[in-house]
């Protein structure tokens, strides 16, 4: 019988489709080649220097959980609230996209734009009612028109498979302003600057490297009469006729004449420009090139941690909790919050001696030092607990 259930319940993701394999992409709605669930960032022509700072700072700030929590009477964390909300943060935030791709995705558009809006799409309840909402989905936005209350803001619909403007009020959604916006996003910033400077260097190597010779031919006469010109002018052509011509771009030319090329590198100062502007970007955004290639060490990636990832994730929560959680929320003691694992950056030799002043000193039990480490939970009832075991138990018989 087991087996004839199994036979009678079981599907192929291929039959549907191979019945009628026009009838399942008529149905679905309108396509596209280009993801429009994504916003697409926007710095310039660019694609090097700020494309590699933007990835790398939003890769660590993604790797950050954020959950809907409860505190206790003093402030502390106490437990997870399991709400729709937290649903969003930690398994769906929507259709297109898994939690570490969401908070991807908010921090590549403030950086891009300098503001980011984490819109609730689906709700329990129109959200102006001023009761409990609870939240389904959640969407990046960007914003396109600001009122005094409200916004206008672009989103993705996935019901119609494109993007959308919409007018929304402000305390309804999660506006995430840039931290680091004078740094990077202000017109006349370091950023902005580097960008600019950036573009000049691509210009003049492809101007360098376009292919003309850009020769000067001096003649063996005065070019001041309109003949003299017109003879210039052949002579001119008769060189480029030769070079093109040639299959090496060997040309020949009279005794008398003298030719100089140009396209030789000129000397500018762009490059130091460049190297000096990346240098000024990389101590105000509190990075190396250490952490940029992954070798920095754990002074480093702490200043970078404290200095560049914290300040993003504060502006995150912030922005999410003033919007999602209303006062009745507040009151129950509910915090949006992210938790940062401590022992990331702590190489496998300093585990044995850290869980040992650890659970020496009982700040954390066996099984919560396991869980770190990516092990199951001991069986063991003593390893839940917050004990010492290099003393012994009250319970135990002290030998004299």
């Amino acid at each position: 019988m087991a087996i004839l259930n199994r036979i009678a319940s079981a599907w192929n993701i291929f039959r549907e489709h191979d019945t009628d394999p026009f009838k399942t992409v008529q149905s679905i709605g309108p396509s596209s080649t280009i993801r429009e669930q994504v916003s697409r960032p926007r710095y310039s022509s660019e694609r090097t220097i700020i494309a590699s700072i933007y990835t790398r700072i939003a890769i660590d700030v993604s790797g950050v959980g954020i959950r809907h929590v409860n505190l206790d009477e003093q402030g502390r964390y106490s437990n997870d609230v399991p709400s729709h909300l937290d649903s969003c943060f930690n398994f769906e935030p929507n259709l297109d996209q898994g939690p570490r791709a969401f908070r991807q995705e908010i921090v590549t558009t403030v950086f891009d734009r300098g503001v980011a809006v984490i819109v609730p799409v689906d709700t329990s309840i129109d959200p102006s009612t001023g009761k409990t909402v609870d939240i389904y989905t959640l969407r990046v936005g960007i914003v396109k028109e600001w009122f005094p209350k409200h916004i206008r803001v672009e989103v993705y619909n996935e019901n119609r498979g494109k993007r959308e403007e919409i007018v929304i009020e402000k305390r309804f959604v999660g506006i995430v302003e840039n931290p680091l916006y004078n740094v990077m996003n202000e017109q006349n910033s370091t950023l902005q600057r580097l960008i600019r400077k950036l573009n000049l260097l691509d210009a003049v190597d492809e101007a360098s490297s376009s292919g003309k010779l850009d020769l000067i031919i001096q003649l063996p006469y005065v070019i001041k009469s309109e003949a003299r010109r017109q003879a210039a002018e052949q002579r001119r052509k008769d060189v480029e006729f030769q070079l093109k011509g040639s299959q090496y771009g060997i040309a020949y030319t009279d005794g008398t004449e003298k030719i100089t090329q140009l396209n030789r590198p000129a000397e500018n100062n762009l490059l130091k420009q460049v190297e000096y502007l990346t240098n000024m970007l990389y101590s105000q955004l509190g990075i190396t090139e250490e952490v940029m290639n992954g070798t920095a060490d754990e002074k480093a990636m702490l200043n970078y941690i404290n200095r560049t990832i914290e300040p993003l994730l504060d502006a995150i929560t912030e922005a999410m909790q003033r919007a999602f959680l209303n006062s009745q929320s507040s009151v129950n003691k509910e915090r949006i919050r992210y938790f940062r694992d401590p022992f990331k950056l702590v190489p496998l030799s300093d585990i044995a001696e850290i869980a040992d002043k650890f659970s020496r000193n009982e700040i954390l039990s066996s099984n919560e030092i396991r869980s770190f480490m990516g092990l199951p939970p001991s069986s063991d009832p003593k390893a839940d607990k917050l004990i010492n075991s290099n003393m012994p138990l009250p319970t135990e018989p002290q030998v004299s």
